[in-house]
């Protein structure tokens, strides 16, 4: 049986959305349930992949498909394809699966050539209109089907009207139109080396390829990689009798949506040209009218309007985007497909049409791209300022909101700046956890190196602070305290703005505004926390953090790095000291001085989160992040302990290792160093202790090691743990519950899961060093060749931001099923990034995790995202 390529809208329907794409699905719809659809037929996105596999050319068994849809199409309107007294013509447009708008192209009024278009004039009684719909019809196709520069045609068009004095394309008169249409041809024939096609059938099938071939042009490559669609869904093509909006006084067309797509308000919202075509709405040649203003000019035609787009919208029920067209006073949908809309503006949609009963609950959250509440959950700039503001050069969209300060380059100027007052971005070629004081006082952080796993784009994200990294285009001189933009200098004190959200960084000073979480906001994420088994912890390391996550719905805390609380100026001398002693007595005597500032800082967060689980894992990074680089600071700290700058320098760079993140840090540091873990295990329970008495609540603390990959590992260190514990207990004549755990984040860990849950109490899988060490890739310079593997396909997206599923997927897996083998009451979480990725979220979930750990800015993500998997695994 042959196979069916092509498919009259009224064979198609919504269900067939892969196949007849988007478009021809909603145009199929539309057809079966009576709404004034002009005719016509799609050709599939199956016959894309046969154009592909041809080498870019229709096989005749499509285009003998396609000739018998034209002859239906020719019987329901009574016209002939190239007749030259009554000439059917059509649009041909494109239609992906997913909606990519703008992406692709459109040819309209195909079909005219230098005899049909005298008859149309003869026909419609309009020669003005006939010449004007043949020189659009030229203009597109030798844009379209062989990529003849616009402006060729613009340039023409724009003389005609200054050699006329004229202000609109709707004065030019048809003289004038048919000397224009002369000219496009002439611009054709010189440019494409043909005279322009006057066959109707040659017009279509090239019209056909090139809509198929505009499948893979650069900016439609873009947007897929931009949005992670797939290359290989393929576009459908859309061939439809045309109906014409540019016929006169009574005639227009408009795109309307059923909703605000800016503010999801329940209105008309749109826009319409009286005497125009489609592209004159978009291209903004003439200032549109509102929606509104239809009724005024065609009292019948819009109440008609708006009744189809109410009942489009129930019908889908979603927000509808409608394109149509009043020809001689009579209208026609061309289109209708799910409106793009702002997170704001998809909310209180979602919200409201709950109440209308138009959807579900569930329906509501499934509709809400998680990500999009970043939108929600961070300042913004203020729009209405926006448009003086001098966008100078992008980077990467590390983290989300808006930012303006002036710029410092030096974590100690950026506090001493705050500490008069002023707003700070700081500027740094890259960050490292020395600057970890600068980044927490700043209103921003840019800076020209690093990727979006970067420790500036973690860190960031951590504290909700707006982050653009990776900006190649900034040159930063520290030194010098100033960095230079495409040869423009700005030194310390320039104001800039950055966008983390977009990446943008812009000239100046710009307004921004702050989110409100309440209302449509609120109600979504108490029907989200109802449906989600996953529980939603956060990553947070200090009081502010915690009061920020718990605010945003966090459950507890999934990781609370103590090497964050290390580098406070006043304590970083004291811990310099600890690195840097030569006895284990000079070392514990530094600890004491710690001592009370960690239990400070941990009866801070206790006392936020209260009887909500907090894991504090113990140190982690390599000792010689702690250490000085600035020649001033090694001197100070060598006077402060009596020790020559020559020797300290010596001490400094022994601790130098060539592979830092797979050298002496995590568990390794403690087994060396054991007083280490002794001072932080005493700190995180004396505060417990202390809480649970001046509080009256139930700490129990967990206390994780980093990095474990041996059983024999944990055992030992597990065992000082305990008896710190116990010391502990008994000095304080106190009792308090307590789990010992892990971070699994060597592949090795995961692999003998079974044999380490004999000691481990929790496991916390680490996903950033676990992709880190699973790969092979340095998650610090992945940054340099990750977009060449997205690009080229050999990655489908970034294993830092997005989980493997397929191979470091399987070592959590795996890590999961042996552990609960051996103790099936095992809490299993995961604290990486991957913890506020959706798509990741919804693979753990499907492996059996008991929860998700992730900064506080993107804990409502994560808990929208944890709803979802439940949804979507059903």
């Amino acid at each position: 049986m042959e196979k069916k390529w092509v498919y009259l809208f009224k064979e198609g329907e919504a269900s067939k959305k892969a196949l007849l794409g988007g478009k021809g699905a909603n145009l199929a719809e539309m057809t079966n349930i009576g709404l004034p659809v002009p005719y016509g037929f799609t050709v599939t996105t199956e016959a894309c992949a046969e154009f592909y596999n041809q080498g870019e050319k229709l096989s005749d068994e499509i285009k003998a498909q396609v000739d018998e849809c034209m002859k239906v199409i020719e019987e329901q309107s009574g016209k002939k394809f190239g007749d030259i007294n009554d000439p059917l013509l059509v649009s041909v447009r494109s239609g992906a699966a997913i909606s990519m708008p703008g992406m692709m192209d459109t040819i309209l009024n195909l079909g005219l050539n230098d005899d049909s278009v005298i008859g149309l004039a003869t026909k419609t009684e309009n020669e003005r209109f006939a010449y004007d719909s043949y020189r659009r019809f030229i203009q597109m196709f030798s844009d379209v089907v062989l990529s003849v520069p616009k402006y060729l045609f613009e340039n023409v068009l724009d003389d005609a009207k200054e050699e006329n004095g004229y202000e609109s394309d709707t004065e030019l008169t048809t003289e004038d139109l048919k000397k224009i249409v002369d000219e496009y041809k002439a611009i054709y024939k010189k440019e494409v080396r043909k005279a322009f096609p006057q066959d109707p059938k040659e017009q279509l099938e090239m019209a056909i390829n090139a809509v198929f071939s505009s499948w893979n042009n650069a900016r439609a490559i873009t947007y897929r990689n931009i949005h992670n669609l797939s290359h290989s869904m393929g576009t459908a093509v859309n061939v439809q009798s045309m109906v014409f909006g540019n016929m006169g006084d009574d005639s227009g067309t408009g795109v309307a949506f059923s909703r605000n797509p800016a503010t999801g308000e329940n209105k008309l919202f749109g826009e319409f040209l009286m005497n125009a075509q489609g592209e004159d709405v978009v291209a903004g040649i003439r200032t549109p009218k509102t929606i509104d203003e239809l009724g005024d000019i065609m009292p019948e035609v819009y109440a008609q309007f708006k009744e189809i787009t109410e009942n489009l919208e129930k019908h889908y029920k979603d927000m509808q985007d409608i394109e149509f067209t009043i020809e001689k006073g009579k209208l026609f949908i061309l289109q209708t497909r799910n409106g793009k809309r702002t997170a704001d503006a998809a909310l209180r949609a979602a919200v409201e049409m709950v109440g209308e009963g138009l959807i579900t609950k569930n329906e509501a959250l499934l509709r809400i791209e998680p990500s999009s509440l970043d939108q929600l959950l961070h300042p913004t700039f203020d729009e209405t300022t926006m448009v003086e503001a001098e966008a100078l050069t992008k980077g990467l969209p590390a983290s989300p909101g808006a930012a303006s300060g002036k710029v410092y380059f030096t974590a100690h100027e950026a506090v001493a700046a705050v500490g008069k007052g002023e707003a700070v971005i700081l500027v740094r070629k890259e960050t490292s956890p020395e600057d970890i004081e600068g980044m927490n006082v700043a209103n921003g952080i840019l800076t020209a190196r690093g990727g979006m796993t970067s420790h500036a784009a973690v860190v960031a994200r951590g504290m909700g602070k707006c982050c653009v990294a990776g900006c190649d285009e900034v040159r930063v001189n520290e030194e010098a305290k100033e960095f230079t933009i495409k040869g423009e200098k700005f030194v310390e004190g320039d104001t800039i703005s950055l966008d983390g959200s977009t990446g943008k960084v812009y000239k100046g000073s710009i307004k921004t505004v702050e989110p409100n979480l309440s209302g449509n906001f609120a109600q979504l994420m108490e029907w989200a926390d109802e449906t989600r088994t996953l529980k939603v912890r956060t990553n947070a390391d200090t009081p502010v953090d915690s009061e920020t996550a718990v605010r945003f719905g966090a459950e507890g805390i999934g990781l609370c790095r103590t090497e964050h609380m290390f580098f406070d100026e006043e304590r970083i001398p004291e811990v310099r000291k600890m690195i840097l002693s030569e006895t284990v007595e000079q070392r514990k005597e530094a600890l004491e001085k710690i001592l009370p500032m960690q239990k400070a800082d941990f009866k801070g967060i206790y006392k936020v989160m209260k009887e909500r689980p907090v894991t504090v894992r113990l140190l982690d990074p390599p000792l010689h992040e702690f250490l000085p680089q600035e020649e001033a600071d090694i001197k100070a700290l060598s006077d402060d302990m009596n020790v020559s700058i020559e020797k300290m320098k010596e001490v400094i760079n022994s601790l130098h290792e060539f592979n830092p993140m797979l050298g002496h840090r995590g568990c390794r540091l403690a087994i060396t160093y054991p007083e280490i873990a002794v001072m932080q295990t005493r700190a995180i329970i004396e505060a417990a202790i202390e809480v649970n008495a001046e509080e009256g609540v139930c700490i129990k603390p967990e206390i994780m090691i980093p990095l474990a990959g041996m059983k024999t590992e944990l055992e030992y260190l597990k065992g000082i743990v305990e008896n710190t514990v116990e010391d502990v207990i008994a000095e304080k004549d106190g009792k308090l519950e307590y789990l010992v755990g892990t971070m699994i984040e060597i592949p090795r860990a995961a692999v003998t899961a079974d044999e380490i849950a004999e000691v481990s109490e929790f496991f916390s899988f680490g996903t950033n060093d676990l992709t880190q060490m699973g790969f092979g890739f340095s998650r610090d310079d992945a940054g340099k060749f990750i977009g060449e593997y997205i690009d080229k396909e050999i990655l489908p997206r970034d294993p830092f931001q997005s989980i493997d599923q397929a191979g470091i997927g399987k070592l959590v897996e795996i890590g999961v099923n042996l552990g609960r083998k051996t103790r099936n009451d095992l809490k299993i979480g995961v604290c990486g990034e991957h913890g506020g990725d959706p798509e990741s979220i919804d693979f753990f979930y499907r492996a059996g995790l008991d929860y998700v750990s992730c900064s506080p800015y993107r804990v409502p993500i994560a808990r929208l995202a944890a709803a979802q998997a439940v949804l979507n695994n059903k």
